[in-house]
Formats: structure tokens, sequence, C-alpha cells
């Protein structure tokens, strides 16, 4: 046995898969995916070989030439899934496995019309980090098994599938339906396999860029994310090539759970993106981030999760400084650090769970997903930045990169590279402090600058009476809003919450982020002006992120409680599962009154 990830059969002992065929007929009917998936193995092989899979119907399998395979699909673990065991016949070099997914299947989440913004076309789209690429298809779904792989992909006529590798073209189809093709030539972890299928429309944006969307909003999009070729020269004067050759996004549906995905050649976006002013776009440069750390450079388990998403969000304001200055990225880190200590205040500060190197074996990482690595990594790096030097950080983050690009590496490799490149700077820094003990070393690097310091001071000042002036807020850009908010207390007097309403006309526009930063104070407040507007904000938005605070907020207030469960209860169909998941557990911190 040589299993090295917790969350996966994978066992490096045994024949490894390099490249995946995959032929897959969407049922929207049935919301089903029939499949088929030929593995080819990095040799002709024998014996035992593990997959994972989880609620698929395996029917046959071969091997490539046809002979049998035999196979046997173990009780499901609750957190694995099944393990998939085949018994290889000599000299196997590929094996074709016939299945079908459950309509249950955590990583694909069934859209009907409705439920989309033209109520024409139903939609289909998948979300595989961490885990779950195991319930598409049979795979080794561990960051370290990487593979190539080419799809073919049958939809009904009118619908558009695209995916994360590149588009090889489409034909018609018997029954009224066409076919897709794509080719992903780099070799990825499973997680960044992504499938949307919709009716969907695209735009140019750039000379490597195009963006999808549903029709209706396509245009706003293409106007939101057209600096993104800027962005990505940026980035590749700061990290090297680009090596994805596309870099197209896709805006998906409200139910979406996440900001972005970083599927390599097509990013998934959420559409509350889509703010009409570009300032909301930080979110793209961290999934472009991405293409550098976490894509080329990945995680070997998600114990291992801040190597991916530390590094990003570094990577993210290094870019966001280059292009909009060092005062905008250090208010992104602002927003960041509040960020991580209402994570570390939700685990608890002495929880194993604000380490960066976590041990979750027989843990579910959707259930412990937080900020921790996002905004604790980013810290840590740019600690070991700072101390280096950032001529000498940026010479060690390319020949970093170039060094464990298309490979997936655990933190002791880091450490390693690092301490041959830089001898010392791990011990400088006490490295093994951040990464192996909870909560916020003391040599933290906090993010410092004047205009910092002002918002925060007006924040800190309004409760006594200190309250900012009229042409104090109109000189505010949107990130100076959201600071202030996020440093006011709570519960607020309604008074004050009345203030804040008038005076600096909230809900404010279509940023998401200062609307769900004020609906928190004002549900936290019971200010019942508020609440339709959060009422029509959770019955739109199916993002984490803003769920978790306003499902919170109402939640912990016995007045609101009962308008929480049944907000939830009215949209809780809309919701991707891992959404439901946070709500239900939110709720769940609060008994019935």
């Amino acid at each position: 046995m040589a299993r090295t990830d917790p969350h996966s059969y994978f066992d490096a002992a045994q024949p490894r898969t390099v490249h995946a065929e995959l032929k897959w007929d969407v049922d929207f009917n049935a919301k089903v995916i029939r499949g088929v998936a030929a593995l080819k193995l990095e040799s002709p092989s024998a014996g035992t070989m593990d997959l994972d899979s989880r609620d698929l119907l395996i029917a046959k399998v071969a091997t490539s030439d046809g002979r049998p395979v035999p196979f046997s699909v173990a009780p499901a673990d609750p957190v694995l899934g099944s393990r998939l065991r085949l018994i290889l016949p000599q000299d196997t070099e590929a094996v074709v496995i016939d299945y079908e997914t459950s309509p249950g299947a955590v990583a694909l989440q069934w859209l009907s019309p409705e439920q989309t913004r033209g109520r024409r076309q139903p939609f289909l789209f998948s979300q595989c980090q961490p885990h779950h690429a195991r319930t598409i298809a049979p795979l080794q779904d561990s960051p370290v098994a990487r593979i190539t792989y080419d799809a073919e992909v049958t939809v009904p006529d009118g619908i558009t599938a695209v995916m994360s590798a590149g588009p090889q073209g489409s034909r018609a189809a018997a029954g009224n339906k066409r076919l897709f093709k794509f080719h992903m030539p780099q070799p990825i972890p499973t997680y960044l396999v992504a499938l949307a299928a919709g009716d969907l429309a695209s735009r140019e944006i750039g000379p490597r860029s195009r963006i999808w969307a549903e029709p209706e909003v396509v245009e706003a999009a293409a106007w939101e994310f057209a600096e993104i070729e800027s962005m990505i020269k940026t980035a590749e004067k700061l990290f090297g090539p680009y090596e994805w050759e596309r870099y197209d996004m896709l805006v998906l549906p409200p139910s979406f759970p996440y900001g972005g995905m970083e599927n390599p050649r097509l990013t998934f976006l959420t559409p509350t993106l889509l703010a009409g002013d570009r300032s909301l776009v930080t979110v793209v440069a961290h999934e472009l981030a991405h293409s550098w750390t976490g894509n080329l450079v990945t995680n070997a388990s998600v114990e291992h999760f801040w190597l991916n998403e530390g590094f990003t969000v570094w990577a993210e304001r290094r870019i966001l400084e280059a292009l909009r200055g060092a005062a905008y990225a250090s208010m992104a880190q602002a927003l960041g650090l509040a960020a991580l200590r209402q994570a570390m205040s939700r685990f608890g500060e002495n929880s194993p769970l604000t380490c960066l190197v976590t041990k979750l074996e027989g843990l579910n990482p959707d259930d412990v997903y937080s900020e921790v690595p996002y905004e604790k990594g980013s810290l840590f790096v740019t600690l070991l930045e700072k101390t280096a030097g950032r001529d000498v950080w940026d010479r060690f983050i390319r020949a970093y990169i170039a060094r464990f690009k298309f490979t997936s590496i655990t933190t002791d490799e880091f450490l390693v590279f690092l301490e041959h490149e830089l001898p010392g700077l791990a011990k400088e820094v006490q490295a093994e402090s951040w990464l192996y003990k909870p909560g916020l070393p003391n040599n933290a690097p906090l993010p410092k600058s004047h205009a910092l310091d002002a918002i925060q001071n007006q924040a800190r000042g309004f409760s006594g009476g200190r309250k900012p002036s009229t042409d104090e807020v109109t000189r505010w850009a949107p990130d100076q809003l959201l600071l202030f908010l996020q440093g006011l207390p709570r519960p607020l007097p309604k008074d004050e919450c009345a203030w804040l309403a008038e005076e600096l006309n909230l809900p404010n526009g279509r940023n998401y982020e200062i609307v769900v930063e004020w609906l928190s104070i004002a549900l936290a407040s019971g200010y019942e002006p508020a609440f339709p507007a959060a009422r029509e904000v959770l019955s739109e938005v199916g993002r984490m992120k803003y769920l978790r605070p306003l499902y919170q907020a109402m939640a912990s207030t016995p007045r609101t409680r009962a308008m929480a469960r049944e907000i939830y209860a009215a949209t809780q169909n809309k919701l991707h599962m891992l959404s439901r998941q946070v709500v239900e557990s939110t709720i769940k911190e609060y008994p019935p009154d």
C-alpha cells in the first residue's frame, strides 16, 4: 500500500493513469451523464488497480483490446465514496469503463430553465474540487495523479457545451443532439476537469480570451472583464510564461457556490462579480494567478491546500499592486485579514484547523473549508517575501514554478526547495510555527498605509459619534467603504443603522461585497427596513461567501431566526449542495425558539 492522499484510494504502487478519453451523453431529463471512460496507463500493467468513485453505476469494464476486467465496488465511505477495484490482466495498456452518474452526483448541478436568466434551456455545471471528480467518472481522484484528457460531450440541440480544455469543434449527432469535442494536452489534477452546458453565447475580449455567459448577461460580462489581457501580461512579467494557451471565462448562473473556480482554459465565475464598475475583478486576478500557483504547481493533497491558495492570494495582490498601486493592494490585504480573523473565530484560534498544514483524515474537506489557507497562507508568503527582499523573492518564485510546474507537491517538498535556494530563510521567519501551529504568529506582516489607518479610525469612532462627512463618503472607493463597514460594531442601534442607510445610500448598487456586509449589520441589529433587501439577495444569490454571514446574522437573533428558516425553505432548491450544507450548518447552530 502506498496511499499518500487521505481523500483518495489512489495507490502510488499500483498502475497509474496518464490520460483519459471521456465520452459523455448528457441527459437533462434524467439528470445523469451516461459515460465511457477510457483510462490509458503509464505503461502496460497487470494486477490490482484502485479507482475512486461515488454513486456511479458501473456497467462494464474491459481492456482497450476487449478483454473483460474483473471489478468490485466496495461499500461507500461517507468521505471517500466507493473504492472501485480492478484486477488487470497481463499487458493492460488501458481500461474502458461503461458507467452512469447519479442524479445526486455532488459535482453536478442541474438547473431547470426557470432557474436560468433566459428561462429557455436547462443548464448543467460541474464543481469537482476538492474530491468530487469521482462522482462524474471513475478516476484516480487525487491531485498527485495528474492526467491529460480528451472528451466528447453530446447534448440536446440548442445547448452549448464547454469544458476546461481546448474546443475541437462540434457536429450534429443522432436524436436531435450535438456532439462537442475537447482536448487538454497539459497534465492536470482531476479536480480541474470541468463541464458546463446550457444556453450560452460568447464574445472575444482579448487575443487569447473569450467570455462565455447566458445571452442576457454576455455583453455586461464582456465589459466587466475587458481588461483581462493586461492582467495576463502583468502576471507573466511576475511569474513567467502563461502555459495554458487560452484564458477563457464562463459566467455561471447565480447558484454557483464560489466566487470563481480556476479550471484551466475556462475559469468559472459567479455572476455576483458583474457590479457594473469593474470593482470586483479582483476575483478574476485570483483565478488567473492560479494558472501558475495551483494549476501549474499543485498541492499534493488538500492537507497542503495552503500551497495552492496562500501563494495564489499573494500572487493576486502582486498583480493588483502592479495594476492599481500599493495602496489598493494594502486595502485588499486588510479586507483579507478581517476574513481570516472571522474564520479563526469560527474555529477557535487554538483549533488545528487554523494551522496551514492540516490533518484531515476522516474529515470532509468541504466541512472545514475556510479563509485560513488563503489569508494566513498569503501572510506567510508575504513574510517570506519581505524577509528575503522583493527582488530575491521574485527570482525564487520564478525558479519554484519552473522547477515544479505540472507536478503536485507537499509542504515538505516546498521547504526542501526553499532551503536549497534561500538557506536559513525558513528558520528566520519561524516557518514551523506558521505551518504547524494554530493561530496567527506574532511576526505576521499586517497591512499598513495612511489610507487604511484613516478608514479604520473612522469605523472605530462611529459609535462614539464621530461619523464621516458626506464629502468623505463620496470620495471613498468601494473597497474603502467595505473596510469601513467591516470595522463597525454589531448590533448597532436602529438610529445608527438608519444613518448608514441614508448617508451611504445602502444597499448601494450591485457590489455584493458591500450589499452583504451592510445587510449583515442590519440583520444582526434587527433593522427592519433592510429585511426586504435581505430576502431579495437570498432569493437570487447562491454564493457561499454571502450566504454564511447573512444566515448567521439572522439565525443569531431570535427576532429573525424564523425568517431565516422561512427564506431557506423557499430557496433551497435553487442552491448548490455545498451551499445548502453551509446554510443548514449555520441554522443548526441555533435551536428553534
